[in-house]
């Protein structure tokens, strides 16, 4: 089945550069999970490049230099590959970018101590085309608790999702603690996404999502996007359980428009038998179809439930 895919979440810009964080590899072939040769073979790609930073990279890099050079080599390497991909700043450009042909690369935040968790920065980070953004990765931080340590929202944790949502970038709660997505629901007036999270009820893991979150999310106009990890999908997981998370999704969201991808590519040590990296996703989609899932949402998963959440941001923005 060819299919247009719409990823919430990657680590590339990170595994681009390496162990010592200083040499960044080509993201036009590569032996990662994604590289942009493969993605061409989609029928459609655009992904979302996550600058991933956290304290506890501190013994290794400053989170603030790591920061720096991920969003630069993000940069260089869309500049340097302009005849397939550029960086898309909305909606708009995403649909255009592919009627023409070419892959979009959308800017995202994975932790927020490369910034100093600094709500102020916030601005500035839309302006440079920032979209999307968590509050933290797996520790506790002056903004809120994590899956790991638990802990809700701080003060500077509640102005930090208003002044997102005020400019029209969606906050992700991958990773958050429970105390904490339950902080965020409750002063929301946006869209929430969970970029890369699966069902609780099929895997227990901390790091997925409850029945009850989902629900949450899909009541906000938001969506969970699948996480190919194979520790958050199941024991010696194959395509069957990654299609379980699918089907048990669509059990709570039968319209399928709450659902979406966030593969957590180039972020993971081991991904579900029978899935290898961006040239799987046409892959899966043929086992969807196996399993009964009709070809529209199946569409809907993979592209356009992203795209919508995305207009809804920037509807958000415009009130």
């Amino acid at each position: 089945m060819n299919v247009s895919v719409f990823d919430f979440h990657c680590d590339t810009a990170l595994a681009l550069l390496g162990e010592d964080m200083n040499q960044a590899g080509s993201l036009r072939q590569n032996r990662l999970h994604i590289d942009l040769e493969r993605a061409a073979a989609l029928g459609g790609y655009a992904q979302c490049f996550a600058c991933f930073t956290t304290p506890l990279m501190e013994e290794r890099i400053s989170p603030v230099l790591a920061f720096e050079r991920e969003l630069a080599t993000i940069q260089r390497e869309v500049d340097k590959n302009l005849d397939l991909i550029s960086i898309a700043y909305s909606p708009e450009e995403i649909e255009e970018n592919q009627v023409a042909g070419k892959m979009s690369a959308i800017l995202t935040l994975e932790g927020t101590a490369g910034f100093g968790y600094d709500p102020a920065l916030l601005e500035d980070l839309y302006a440079i085309g920032f979209r999307i953004t968590s509050l933290g990765w797996n520790e506790q931080n002056p903004l809120t608790g994590s899956h790991v340590t638990g802990g809700g929202l701080t003060d500077r944790g509640r102005e930090y999702v208003r002044e997102a949502q005020r400019l029209g970038m969606l906050v992700d709660v991958s990773h958050i603690s429970d105390e904490g997505f339950w902080d965020i629901l409750k002063i929301t007036d946006a869209p929430i996404i969970a970029t890369h999270s699966n069902s609780r009820a099929v895997w227990n893991n901390s790091r997925n999502l409850t029945d009850d979150m989902f629900r949450a999310i899909c009541e906000t106009g938001g969506v969970a996007g699948y996480n190919a990890c194979a520790e958050f999908t199941g024991e010696n997981p194959d395509l069957d359980t990654i299609c379980d998370h699918f089907f048990h999704f669509l059990e709570l969201d039968p319209s399928g428009t709450h659902i979406a991808l966030g593969g957590d590519l180039d972020g993971v040590e081991a991904l579900p038998h029978g899935f290898e990296g961006v040239q799987s996703w046409p892959v899966l989609a043929q086992r969807l179809l196996g399993r009964g899932m009709d070809e529209m949402t199946i569409q809907n998963i993979y592209w356009n439930n992203a795209m919508g959440v995305m207009k809804r941001a920037v509807c958000n923005h415009t009130k």
